[in-house]
């Protein structure tokens, strides 16, 4: 887990969206998965979105928890409302001089509320309509008259203003203030617009198929498992494929892999099929997480 976080820092705002604390020392991701009562597979996918895309996320599709990730999602919804949106508009009071500033320093402030105010209807909606319908799936129960489908077609991207509140700061305010403040604010201001685009692209990637296959078991009379049921593993890599998936993520080609594990090249490329099957994910970025969830690396041995 250590060394999932050092090669790429912005994951460590998951820890706090999946309740994981620090401190968590040479443990796997797996362990301190099981030990924090998150879905290993719905974290990974989480992981994987956030560091390459849906195309990234694909292969634990299928596998994430949708009451997992309801959790992930409702703690991002009081992160941004409780913490970051607050601290910004506190920064920009910190920062602004509403007196030498004039109108513009007002239409900042009133811009920022006016955006808080819609990201914040935007999430009560789906904290209070989306949620509790998605939960009712979870237990066998389909509402009539609502579908994700519904939500999907009137879920707007929330956070297009910043981009213009950014370009109102960066081109007209020139009324003093504290500096250091504003810059500071207008940072997190860029970083918030970052971090609601990848949200709002993950519930419309990962969030919305998950539901969509969900609500298609639940017409079937199926339903997700609760997660105090252990769900089928994966078939386990023998110790072949695990030095095949180790040279793999230290970037080494199939010729180089073979020289290495002295094998022929078709050898290398039959463990690298059979590898793909047994944990249906295709791609090096893939395997690296993988690798480095299950101990297979470190960071150290990984090409950069």
């Amino acid at each position: 887990m250590s060394d999932i976080l050092q090669g790429n820092y912005m994951l460590l705002l998951m820890l706090g969206r999946f309740g994981i604390p620090l401190g968590f020392g040479e443990k796997t991701v797996e362990e301190v998965c099981q030990e924090n009562g998150v879905d290993t597979d719905t974290f990974l996918a989480v992981a994987n979105f956030n560091n390459g895309g849906s195309d990234a996320a694909e292969p634990f599709r299928e596998k994430t928890s949708v009451r997992s990730l309801i959790t992930y999602l409702e703690n991002t919804h009081t992160y941004f409302l409780d913490f970051l949106l607050p601290q910004i508009r506190r920064k920009l009071l910190a920062a602004i001089d509403t007196v030498a500033g004039g109108k513009v320093a007002f239409l900042i402030l009133r811009f920022f509320d006016d955006y808080q105010a819609e990201v914040r209807k935007h999430m009560a909606y789906e904290n209070s309509k989306t949620f509790p319908y998605v939960r009712a799936l979870l237990e066998g129960k389909r509402t009539e008259n609502y579908s994700i489908e519904v939500y999907s077609r009137g879920h707007a991207a929330v956070e297009r203003k910043l981009g213009e509140l950014k370009a109102i700061i960066i081109k007209y305010y020139h009324g003093g203030g504290d500096a250091n403040q504003l810059l500071s604010a207008l940072l997190d201001i860029f970083l918030c617009e970052t971090d609601l685009h990848q949200h709002e692209q993950m519930e419309d990637h990962l969030f919305v198929p998950a539901v969509k296959l969900l609500e298609e078991r639940v017409e079937c009379g199926q339903t997700e498992p609760h997660p105090d049921v252990a769900r089928p593993k994966d078939d386990a890599l023998s110790e072949r494929e695990k030095d095949i998936v180790r040279c793999i993520v230290r970037g080494l080609t199939n010729k180089e892999v073979a020289e290495e594990l002295f094998i022929s090249v078709n050898t290398v490329i039959t463990h690298r099929k059979n590898i793909a099957r047994k944990l249906s994910i295709h791609s090096v970025a893939g395997l690296t997480i993988y690798a480095i969830a299950g101990g297979l690396v470190s960071l150290d041995d990984i090409k950069m």
